[in-house]
């Protein structure tokens, strides 16, 4: 069972501590949100769960962490100035503006007027000054993706690393695009998180690496509670293809507002490394650049045999942090049925995503002797480095359930007077509700048993 409306989710999100909107106590920011104390704790869960498959579990992949301030030149020969852009109309009648290929039946959706001026390109990347004077020659852009500061470290990587192809660079990190409509909660926002890979390939193979990426990036989302039954594939025209592209395979997903993507498999060929190499004349380039770039870097790779010069081909898996967090969300919300006619809310994630991996609660938060042996416990716990372990010293235990259902909480370890009694604790599952009498030792063992 998903959410039913969008409302839902961020009716959740605001009351429990996932998301706030961003300087709400002035009215907000449009398009941006901040994470509260849950939403951060779910967000690291979920790029760490991406960062381990990429880099840990493989052996052909380097991570990097590039600057978000990024030189007007990479964005030129990356061809990001001339067609990052979304086309802009602006009503006549209530003078609000619109992307236009997101109008239905080309009118205004907040006045119904069809009175629009023709569409002309918005440039979605923000500017900043750099340095102590402000006279517009100075300026560099806050990256719309996390990708050319791969492409232009790719040397760099290469000469630190000894890497031959096939292999790849994994990033993470935030992008800003000024987006003429944000809407739909965190779907679309001016500031986001993304999680890309650039998988770097022989000319000849791409084709093959893409199928294979398509099929890792659906096995991925499977793990993380978004089952291959949920999702679709969809293979993006020729015509709406971005301009480094080859093919492009969206993995859809119905979000609360309706199909949309969730992450992109595209096959870049060697745009991006031709479009930043100086000279092109002596190697097997096909990027489509009107002229070479003004960069001093050759990025090729040298075959150790052949010794020829080959520029790779890149396959990129490329997700937003912050869609993958809401397609997760909606699929681990759930509303039950209790047998006593009452409902309860829970948010069945993945354990590895939970924000709490496990809950210590002393059954009364006035007895001295309970409050300490819980502390105690949850120390132990949290030694574990399993994540993060909260103490719930509410003092009403039915409650404190509920509560952890609703943020998803896997495991409640209770401490009553019995424990004081016979070092037992009582285990409650989050998702059968069962619980379960183990000794205190055994408390340990058990959480790592259950999130392993």
């Amino acid at each position: 069972m998903t959410a039913k409306s969008m409302e839902e989710l961020t009716s959740l999100c605001k009351r429990r501590g996932f998301i706030y909107q961003t300087n709400e106590i002035y009215g907000g920011l449009q398009g941006l949100f901040d994470y509260g104390p849950l939403g951060v704790e779910l967000k690291n869960n979920l790029k760490q769960a991406w960062w381990k498959s990429m880099v840990y579990d493989r052996d052909d992949v380097e991570g990097l962490d590039a600057a978000i301030l990024t030189s007007p030149a990479v964005l030129k020969y990356s061809g990001h100035e001339e067609t990052f852009s979304d086309p802009l109309v602006d009503c006549r009648s209530c003078n609000s503006r619109w992307r236009a290929d997101h109008l239905e039946e080309s009118k205004c959706p907040s006045c119904g007027s069809k009175d629009l001026t023709e569409p002309r390109p918005f440039n979605l990347m923000f500017k900043t000054n750099v340095g102590p004077i402000d006279d517009g020659t100075s300026f560099a852009y806050l990256r719309p993706e996390t990708a050319q500061q791969t492409f232009t470290n790719f040397k760099n990587v290469l000469d630190s690393t000894s890497r031959s192809l096939p292999f790849g660079i994994a990033q993470m990190g935030k992008a800003f695009r000024n987006e003429v409509t944000p809407r739909n909660f965190i779907f679309r926002v001016r500031e986001m998180e993304l999680m890309e890979l650039e998988f770097f390939v022989e000319p000849g193979t791409d084709e093959e690496w893409h199928q294979f990426w398509i099929k890792n990036r659906l096995e991925w989302w499977s793990k993380q509670g978004v089952p291959e039954k949920r999702l679709d594939l969809y293979d993006v025209p020729a015509k709406e293809l971005a301009h480094y592209s080859k093919s492009t395979t969206d993995i859809m997903y119905k979000f609360p507002h309706g199909i949309e993507e969730l992450e992109g498999i595209a096959n870049r060929t060697d745009f991006d490394l031709g479009s930043h190499t100086k000279n092109q004349s002596d190697l097997s380039i096909t990027a489509k650049v009107l002229k070479n770039s003004s960069s001093n870097a050759k990025l090729a790779i040298q075959d150790r045999e052949t010794k020829r010069w080959v520029v790779p081909y890149v396959i990129e898996p490329a997700a937003g942090v912050d869609r993958g967090f809401l397609a997760v969300l909606n699929e681990a919300y759930t509303i039950q049925k209790l047998e006593n006619g009452k409902e309860r809310t829970v948010l069945s994630l993945k354990p590895h995503l939970s924000p709490i991996k496990a809950a210590v609660i002393p059954l009364k938060k006035n007895n001295e002797e309970l409050v300490l042996a819980a502390k105690n416990l949850k120390k132990e716990l949290q030694g574990l480095s399993l994540g993060r372990i909260l103490l719930e010293n509410s003092g009403n235990i039915g409650k404190s359930y509920r509560r952890h259902d609703e943020v998803g909480t896997p495991l409640c370890i209770t401490v009553d007077f019995q424990t004081l009694e016979d070092q037992t604790v009582t285990i409650r599952n989050r998702d059968s509700m069962d619980q379960e009498r183990v000794h205190l030792e055994e408390a340990s063992p058990y959480l790592q048993e259950y999130l392993r």
